[in-house]
């Protein structure tokens, strides 16, 4: 596997105008969260789906940096505890509420792309879809000068 700096860089050809990181910052974390919800849906009686999907997305983070698998994995547990309260608290199911936010933010992604000129990068390859969150947390460790 590369290293995760060559992710970023990667990913990064595509991401340059401002207007289309903002739209990013929104709407990547509203695919995770809403896949994690879509996952959540789906019982396997000890687990939901959704844990099972996240422990092997956090084994991908590990692989590129134990860093940004805790900060992923923190994330995670904070979109399985919504996931949790909105089952119990929402009058809307769960599901009906993850796939919109799901169309939404690619619509949103969309625009973004738009904009830049340039087309979505999980079309290049699906590890980009996990590469997206990354991306944005590298950001935030190296506002904060921490080395992912």
């Amino acid at each position: 596997m590369k290293p995760i700096q060559s992710w970023f860089d990667e990913y990064a050809v595509s991401h340059q105008k401002p207007t289309n990181k903002l739209i990013h910052w929104i709407c990547v974390p509203t695919i995770f969260f809403s896949i994690v919800g879509i996952l959540h849906c789906v019982d396997l009686g000890l687990f939901k789906l959704s844990h099972v999907a996240l422990f092997l997305v956090i084994l991908f983070y590990i692989r590129l940096s134990w860093r940004m698998a805790v900060a992923i994995t923190l994330f995670a547990l904070v979109c399985i505890a919504l996931c949790n309260y909105i089952v119990l608290n929402a009058p809307i199911r769960l599901f009906k509420i993850s796939l919109f936010l799901f169309v939404a933010a690619w619509i949103g992604q969309f625009i973004g792309h738009k904009i830049e000129g340039k087309k979505p990068s999980f079309l290049h390859d699906i590890q980009f879809l996990l590469i997206g969150p990354a991306w944005l947390l590298s950001a935030v460790f190296k506002k904060f000068n921490v080395a992912y």
